[in-house]
This record gives structure tokens, sequence and C-alpha cells, in this order.
């Protein structure tokens, strides 16, 4: 069962006290499908709002890279690493949802794999393929974890993404490279370049730490958090590329099905096998039921894959997410 925690609904939140309060095993109220529907759909507002903006060529064809790029290196990390910095990160709880994403994700990639076996796929069409399954819109799934969980939410989610991040872009790379050109070094610098992963490992070791978030920063880092979904939701937007939809319709049908919603069940199944709770359960699957990220389309160009199949499978997933998405939360509530 879930429900939607909100700082309007909850005292507590807004005064900032029970936020980690990790042993809860449900939400406090059930959110319907009127409820969830109307959460998340001013987060798929936006980002049409975002394509349209894009499409009208507003602000310039110029800014949208450049608000993507800021939003990529330096609001969204912050986001992470305020939130890990203060996650209770010695819970056991954590280190559950943290190995049901591990599972979740290797058990995708491994049955893509052997798919590959029987339908053999070059590397540059497999390797949008696999991201299309197992890659997720980190700016979506923050958004809509803080629209339907509130700040307990976010910490849980953090950890999911200091957890499936690095994991996910190493099949990544080595599915859009051919066999034997991954080596460990390209792959420990490939990883250890991404703003993502340094900003988890910061914020987990600032945890850990005990430090906390000292002389003010907590203010500063929350203000640039603040600024990072609503912009990251409208370059999703400006990334979109319909156009790709007229080539590959069977591909990306299928992986959209794959990724929207076998992922998610997948995960459902996952979930008691690690003895998660109620909102780690819902935190793992809004992860899994999460349309691919506009960034997986510069990795396949960097490392020469099918760049136009990748627009279309992140175009497809994007659009077709508006209805799958409230569809699989509602199942998971009735659950």
């Amino acid at each position: 069962m879930i429900a939607v925690r909100t700082a309007d609904d909850l005292p507590e939140i807004r005064s900032g006290q029970g936020v980690h309060d990790h042993d809860s095993q449900r939400w406090p109220a059930p959110a319907g499908a009127a409820v969830i529907l109307l959460t998340i759909w001013p987060l798929f507002a936006l980002i049409c709002l975002g394509f349209g903006l894009a499409r009208a060529g507003f602000p310039s064809r110029e800014f949208w890279p450049a608000a993507e790029r800021i939003n990529y290196m330096v609001l969204f990390p912050a986001l992470l690493f305020s939130s890990l910095a203060t996650a209770p990160v010695r819970d056991a709880g954590m280190l559950r949802l943290g190995g049901a994403a591990v599972a979740t994700l290797l058990v995708a990639a491994l049955a893509l794999m052997l798919a590959r076996r029987v339908w053999p796929s070059p590397a540059r069409r497999f390797g949008p393929a696999l991201q299309g399954v197992v890659r997720f819109n980190t700016y979506l799934g923050f958004a809509v974890v803080t629209a339907l969980a509130g700040p307990e939410g976010l910490s849980r989610a953090a950890v999911y993404l200091a957890i499936a991040v690095p994991l996910v872009n190493v099949l990544s790379i080595l599915a859009l490279t051919e066999r034997g050109g991954a080596t460990g070094l390209r792959l420990l610098g490939a990883v250890l370049r991404n703003p993502l992963i340094l900003a988890c490992l910061g914020g987990i070791a600032m945890a850990f730490s005990g430090l906390g978030l000292p002389f003010g920063s907590d203010a500063l880092l929350r203000l640039m958090a603040q600024a990072s979904l609503p912009l990251g939701l409208l370059c999703v937007g400006a990334a979109l590329q319909p156009a790709t939809l007229r080539q590959d319709l069977r591909a990306v049908a299928a992986t959209s099905v794959l990724r929207l919603l076998v992922m998610p069940a997948l995960a459902l199944g996952v979930a008691p096998l690690f003895g998660l709770s109620a909102a780690e359960t819902m935190i793992l699957v809004i992860f899994s039921a999460l349309p691919v990220a506009p960034t997986a389309y510069v990795l396949t160009r960097q490392l020469g894959g099918d760049g136009p199949f990748m627009a279309a499978i992140i175009t497809g997933q994007t659009f077709l997410a508006a209805l799958t998405l409230p569809l699989v939360l509602s199942v998971l509530e009735r659950m």
C-alpha cells in the first residue's frame, strides 16, 4: 500500500521532524488512482512545456543544451549530495534496497544478453536496446518520489541512485562496446567522470562522517536542488525527437514494453526476496517503471551506437510513461 505524503499534509515534514523514520512499513494514508494522477500530471506537463518551448525556438536553440549541462553537472549533483549527506546510510533497510536494485538490474541485463545469443545484434544496436531497458530518467524519478513521498522518500531514492547509477553506466558501456573493447581502466574512467556518481560518493562519505551539512551549506544546496527538478523535466521535453519514431517501431515498442511494464513487474517480484518494506518497494518499483534518460543518447553517440534508434526509444518511452506510470502506481497501491 502506498500513499501520498507531502509537506502540506504532514506537519512533521514541514517542521523537519520525522523525516527519517525508516522503521515505518507503510505510508500514513492510501493514495487512490485519482490522487496519483493529480500528483503526477504536473510533472508530465512540465515535460510537454519543455517540448513546446524547444520546438518554438524559445528562448534559443543554444539554451537547452546549456541548461541540460548545468543541471547535469551542477544542480542535480547538489540534490543527490544533499539527500545522501543526511541519509541514514547505516540503516539495514537501505542495504536491502541497494541489494534489490542490483538484483533487478542484473537479472534484466542477463536476460537481454541471453536473448542476444538467440537473436544476434551488433553493439551499436544492442547498446541502445539494453539502455532502453535498464537505464532510467533520474529527474522524473526524483520528481515522482518527491510528489508521492515527500522528503522521507528522497533519502531512499538517493541511496537507490548511489547504487544503480554506477551499475547502469557500466552495463551501458559494456553493451555499446564490441567484445574485448571495454577495458577496466576505460570503464573506471567513464564511471569516475560521471558527476552524478561523484555526488553520490561524496554524499555517502559525508553521511558516514556524521558531519551533516555544516556552516549553512544545507541552505545553499537546498536552493540549488529546488532548481534542479523543474529545469530537468523541461530539458527532458526539449530533448524529445518525435520524427525518430517513424523508424524501428517494432523494436521501440518491444523495448518500451520491457522497460515500462516488465521491469516494474520484475521489481515487484524481487522486493519480497529482500524483505523490502512498502516504502522501499515503492522506490524500487518507481525507478523500474521510469522511461529511459535522455543522457543515454549522448553516451550512445560517444561510443558509436545507433543514435536515431536511441532517440526513438527515449521519445517513445517518455510519451508512453505518461500512461503506464500511473497504471503501475495504481496497481502497487492496491497490493
